[in-house]
């Protein structure tokens, strides 16, 4: 059985739209859930309570690729396994929605990559049961354990001098670690 280098899965991102605290902020906006295998949305209303809205901002595939799966474990064995969706300020300015969804990875170390930025927003939500059995699965079919190697030191001395470099009884044309030797004044007389 040959396994595919890559798998890819659309997954729905779900942002809710709450009044903002202050007077600077009117919505606050915040991705709260995923919907794996969702079909394509642009910012669909799901749910309105009172001024509270939930968007299906948008579906995105989530790609999982071989080279990766150490960073799918390591997002796996967190306490709650999640997926981070990562959001950037929206281009256009006429639609009332300031974000864009830019990316959906399982992988925890490029979430972490994609942290770094002021950029863009990073937030990290609980995948549902169906996406962590899917990954689980993949990185069982992947996932080679790299075996840790210590570097061992060569035997070579290095606190030895070099061959005849700033030995003074050792004839050279030039040295540049020797001092330039003195040569005696003529005398007047």
């Amino acid at each position: 059985m040959t396994a595919e280098k890559t798998q890819t899965m659309p997954v729905g991102v779900v942002v809710r739209r709450l009044p903002g605290v202050t007077r600077w902020q009117k919505w606050s906006w915040r991705p709260v859930s995923l919907l794996p295998g969702a079909g394509p949305a642009d910012w669909k209303v799901l749910r309105q309570e009172g001024e509270a809205v939930e968007y299906h901002a948008a579906t995105l595939p989530l790609e999982l690729h071989r080279a990766d799966t150490e960073a799918y474990l390591t997002a796996l064995s967190d306490k709650v396994p999640s997926v981070y969706v990562v959001l950037r300020p929206a281009d256009e300015v006429e639609r009332d929605v300031p974000l864009d969804v830019m990316l959906v990875t399982a992988s925890a170390y490029e979430g972490q990559d994609y942290a770094d930025s002021s950029e863009v927003m990073v937030e990290k939500l609980p995948m549902p049961e169906g996406l962590v059995a899917w990954i689980r699965d993949f990185v069982k079919i992947h996932h080679e354990e790299e075996i840790f190697i210590k570097r061992k030191r060569d035997k070579k001395r290095i606190d030895l001098q070099e061959d005849g470099v700033g030995d003074p009884r050792i004839r050279q044309l030039s040295d540049v670690y020797r001092a330039p030797l003195r040569k005696p004044k003529d005398t007047l007389q």
